[in-house]
């Protein structure tokens, strides 16, 4: 049987696992060993709670929508800048992560990709894919809620955010309005199970 990527038994099942250096090149993981929750974290600062409590907000109206209740907020000088709620389902976008939307009213509203000299406030610890566009959009600050252990790349599973080997690292804080985020989230997947 014939496709377009040729003939099917020339797929090997060994095609997905994981590729062995060639020549010359040298494989290295992510994070070192040893290293794979080494998060630099600072400290809890005035304001922080009140901005977590308006990113706490949008993700409510998110779980109204029937979207993961997850909300963020950009902030640049004390003043707020951009804001959304996860809209995954509502927009058939995988990538409509509450960081996502909130860094792209960002971006739209400045008229800039770039975003330096803002924080940006999410009630979850961001995934890999938001971890990244933090880095691209030079947030300077991260502020989370509550950490996700299976998705987590600010700290649970890895730290993309402050990896020395990218041209972009950040300040963190961590656990800001922790037990209220985490809450939110609970509440939401247990009504969800029990439908």
């Amino acid at each position: 049987m014939e496709s377009d990527l040729g003939p099917l038994e020339s797929i090997r099942p060994e095609a997905g696992r994981r590729r062995l250096p060639v020549s010359g090149e040298s494989l290295r993981p992510l994070v070192s060993p040893g290293a794979v929750n080494a998060l630099l974290a600072d400290p809890i600062r005035d304001g922080d709670a009140a901005w977590m409590a308006r990113a706490l907000e949008r993700a409510r109206e998110a779980w109204i929508l029937g979207e993961v209740p997850v909300g963020a907020v950009v902030v640049r000088d004390g003043c707020l800048l951009a804001e959304g709620g996860n809209r995954t389902l509502r927009w058939n976008d995988p990538s409509a992560h509450a960081e996502v939307v909130a860094l792209r009213r960002a971006g739209r509203r400045t008229g800039a990709a770039r975003l330096p000299g803002t924080s940006l406030y999410v009630t979850l610890e961001p995934c890999a894919q938001c971890a990244g566009a933090l880095v691209l959009a030079r947030v300077d600050r991260l502020v989370f809620g509550a950490p996700d252990p299976k998705a987590g790349m600010v700290g649970s599973l890895g730290n993309l955010v402050q990896d020395p080997r990218l041209n972009h690292r950040m300040a963190v804080t961590p656990g800001v309005l922790a037990q209220a985020c985490a809450r939110l989230l609970r509440d939401f997947f247990r009504e969800r199970r029990r439908r």
